[in-house]
């Protein structure tokens, strides 16, 4: 009769454990991966398929199981913390689209006009900087980038081993230039529209220095938002090209 050893099976379990702590952490916070529009079951199946993917080439690359319970607790919170680190500073790359979708409603009169945006919990933003974020997330689907994103969860461990200390002091450094990377970003895909702003209302300023009786902004109102959505149909592709550039720079950044 064959007898069968499962010796093997608490080594393993805890090798999967510790992996998805990682892998799960950055999947719920990744951009287009980890959206909240994504039922939270489909992103933790996937979560649970994607670290049995990775289980058979990672699986040397994490420690051996600490004798102790608290030595397996440090290291499942160490992993843990490297994924929301990770994820949460992948995730303030979008903040470009929000940046250049409020300067674009702002310069083209449309700053009142609010919309729900699926990317952001339900919160209300401005119509452009909604309708960006969740162009922004579709074009990450059609040009694969989240296939990018998926690679960077597995270099991630060549970045970060699971042996190294946590260095909170470079992470909140790298995640301060992140956000003026991503705000840097914002403006400069909505500069045209910057330009824009300032020649029109140059020119109506002078309008109404020469005709002071006329409700000369009132009046061009209409022109400023027809001109802007002219604009903004114009500079589309650009916008959303630069955009897409930024974010798979800094992907690679995360890339061993």
């Amino acid at each position: 009769m064959l007898d069968l050893a499962l010796d093997w099976a608490p080594a393993a379990a805890f090798t999967y454990l510790i992996l998805f702590a990682r892998i799960g952490a950055m999947l719920m916070l990744l951009p287009a991966l980890g959206e909240q529009t994504i039922p939270a079951r489909m992103r933790l199946s996937f979560a649970l398929l994607f670290t049995f993917v990775l289980y058979p080439v990672l699986a040397d690359v994490l420690p051996d199981m600490p004798a102790t319970t608290a030595g397996v607790v440090g290291l499942l919170f160490h992993e843990v913390a490297v994924g929301l680190i990770i994820g949460g500073i992948i995730r303030i790359t979008v903040m470009a689209t929000q940046v250049a979708g409020a300067i674009v409603a702002f310069q083209t009169g449309l700053s009142g006009a609010m919309a729900s945006d699926p990317t952001q919990q339900g919160m209300q933003s401005a119509v452009f900087a909604s309708f960006l974020s969740f162009l922004g997330i579709t074009l990450i689907f059609a040009t694969d980038l989240h296939h990018m994103a998926l690679a960077a969860i597995f270099d991630s461990y060549a970045v970060f081993s699971p042996t190294m200390p946590i260095i909170s002091e470079d992470a909140m450094q790298l995640a301060v230039r992140t956000v003026s990377g991503a705000f840097s970003v914002g403006v400069q895909m909505s500069a045209p529209f910057i330009v824009f702003g300032l020649v029109f209302n140059f020119g109506a300023g002078i309008l109404a220095r020469l005709m002071p009786a006329l409700q000369v902004y009132f009046i061009l109102m209409p022109a400023n938002i027809l001109a802007g959505l002219i604009l903004f149909a114009l500079l589309l592709m650009m916008m959303m090209g630069w955009y897409l550039t930024a974010f798979e720079n800094h992907l690679a950044m995360w890339r061993g």
